[in-house]
């Protein structure tokens, strides 16, 4: 059943702002935590406890104390953001017990593996920020480190972005949703998918072979995701080429977006390659895949 979403957008953030960092998912390389905590640090003033280098197996330390540190993140009135140190994989199992309904108007940042706080959050209405997690942001150059600042400080929309082909052309408008095509196809099924009818879909990936990138297309196409968005935008797929093959991944989600038949555009500066420009999932674009450009046509913080 089709819904309308009144979407909620985070208080703007002012320099000095109090900030989380959090670690949801993954265990992380301190170096590159640190040149991406020194990037924010210079803006604003972040917060972490000292667990936050903890490690268990492949998570950040285990679910009680990663989920413990998000929520008291969300529900934290004076902080105005929380920025993520890493993906990876663990986010997912928190879900059920964050407190997404009583959560602040802090802006959450991240991706990858975020995505499944981020469909948690689109769910009920709730912009947030699919951008660098501070492990990437200490190897951004500076204008994806300013693109940042202001989209979560200012109420003005941002610059375009634009990417490098098109595959299917066309126009489409909506509301942006999505993130990781792995991680968005494991919502499916879930009470934290976000909504989609009328949406424009955001889809990237890392180190996923092409006939994997077609399994997880084919599975959200099979649950009728393509039937109810608008458009697709396509960021980076990092490192998903098969050794030896006389194809590409780019020829694979090629022929699949024509298969899905909506206007689509690729090769966004969105995901994990050298850039990952910052983008607020639940604001209304208008994507032009002729001419590879998404444009935001609003803000992404209160007035």
């Amino acid at each position: 059943m089709k819904r309308t979403v009144r979407w909620l957008k985070p208080l703007p953030l002012r320099p000095r702002d109090a900030v989380h960092v959090v670690a949801p998912s993954g265990p992380f390389d301190r170096p590159s935590f640190e040149a991406g905590l020194a990037v924010i640090a210079e803006r604003y003033s972040p917060l972490h406890g000292p667990d936050l280098f903890s490690a268990h197996r492949y998570l950040a330390g285990d679910d009680a104390r990663r989920g413990g540190e998000l929520s008291r993140a969300l529900l934290d009135r004076d902080a105005r953001a929380i920025f993520s140190a890493r993906g990876g994989y663990g986010s997912a199992r928190l879900l059920p017990d964050l407190p997404f309904a009583d959560a602040s108007h802090a802006a959450f940042v991240g991706f990858s593996d975020l995505t499944s706080v981020h469909g948690a959050l689109q769910a009920l209405g709730r912009v947030s920020f699919h951008g660098p997690v501070l492990t990437q942001l200490g190897r951004q150059p500076p204008a994806v480190r300013e693109y940042l600042f202001r989209l979560l400080e200012s109420p003005e929309a941002p610059p375009a972005l634009t990417g490098s082909a098109t595959y299917v052309p066309g126009m489409a408008e909506g509301h942006l949703v999505g993130g990781n095509l792995s991680v968005l196809s494991r919502l499916i099924g879930t009470s934290y998918l976000p909504p989609l009818d009328g949406a424009v879909l955001l889809l990237e990936d890392v180190t996923e072979r092409p006939y994997r990138l077609d399994r997880m297309w084919t599975h959200l196409r099979l649950a009728g995701v393509f039937s109810r968005v608008r458009g697709i935008v396509l960021g980076d797929f990092t490192g998903c080429e098969e050794k030896g093959a006389d194809y590409s991944s780019a020829d694979v989600l090629r022929e699949l977006a024509r298969e899905a038949g909506l206007p689509c555009a690729a090769g966004f500066p969105i995901g994990h390659g050298d850039l990952n420009y910052p983008v607020a999932l639940g604001t209304q674009v208008r994507l032009d895949a002729d001419a590879a450009c998404l444009t935001f046509l609003e803000g992404a913080v209160r007035a």
